[in-house]
């Protein structure tokens, strides 16, 4: 999961983005509104953590802008203000939840997940296709019930397909979905991550669709290795 923070605090911002990095997310730090508008129309975002207190255009502001121009990216406002009128502005511009800092990242990371769940549709944390089963608050897989070890790119690319069940992805999304920009990729960093998780999961558990990219594998009988 990729999540962009928008903070202009040195501290904050990278405490969030080792923290959330140590978490399984994937995370880019911008420090105000100009960088966060040009990495929204550069790169795919799963949420936005935004500050509202940007120097120059307000954390309010962009997301107003945001949501003007048809962005409906998740949003979760964290910052300082504890202003009832400052959560309600919020909330009504288009924010998806409001947390007030200091916060606790265990806080934050099941308010994420919450979030991204709603976008969803879905009332359940956890997320199953066939026989596998990925739970992302207990950061934990299961093939037909059995516990499958994964390292942490491995859970954010099954992930990332799983969410998406039913959508070719390409080898440059499921890139974005894994790395940073401050993160080296190798070219065939995906397949070795797919190949990893055919061996764990069963041979047709992730589906190469030739020349367009890769989805995860829908039926229970598709999973057999």
């Amino acid at each position: 999961m990729r999540l962009i923070v928008v903070e202009d605090d040195l501290m904050i911002g990278d405490s969030l983005r080792r923290g959330l990095r140590m978490s399984g997310f994937t995370v880019d730090w911008v420090r105000n509104s100009e960088d966060a508008e040009l990495s929204l129309f550069q790169e795919v975002y799963d949420l936005m953590i935004l500050d509202l207190g940007l120097p120059g255009k307000s954390g309010l502001q962009v997301l107003e802008e945001m949501r003007k121009g048809g962005n409906q990216l998740p949003v979760l406002i964290v910052t300082a203000r504890d202003l009832v009128d400052d959560r309600v502005k919020g909330l009504n511009l288009g924010a998806d939840d409001y947390l007030v800092k200091p916060f606790d990242l265990d806080e934050l990371k099941a308010r994420i997940h919450a979030v991204i769940r709603r976008h969803g549709g879905r009332s359940s944390p956890v997320m199953t296709c066939g026989a596998i089963s990925l739970d992302p608050i207990e950061h934990r897989v299961t093939l037909r019930g059995e516990a499958v070890k994964l390292s942490s790119r491995e859970f954010t690319l099954l992930q990332t397909l799983m969410d998406r069940s039913g959508a070719v992805l390409s080898s440059t999304r499921l890139e974005d979905a894994l790395y940073g920009w401050d993160e080296e990729v190798a070219s065939n960093a995906i397949e070795v991550h797919i190949y990893n998780l055919r061996r764990k999961l069963g041979n047709k558990s992730i589906i190469n669709v030739r020349g367009v990219g890769y989805r995860i594998g829908m039926l229970d009988d598709d999973l057999n290795p």
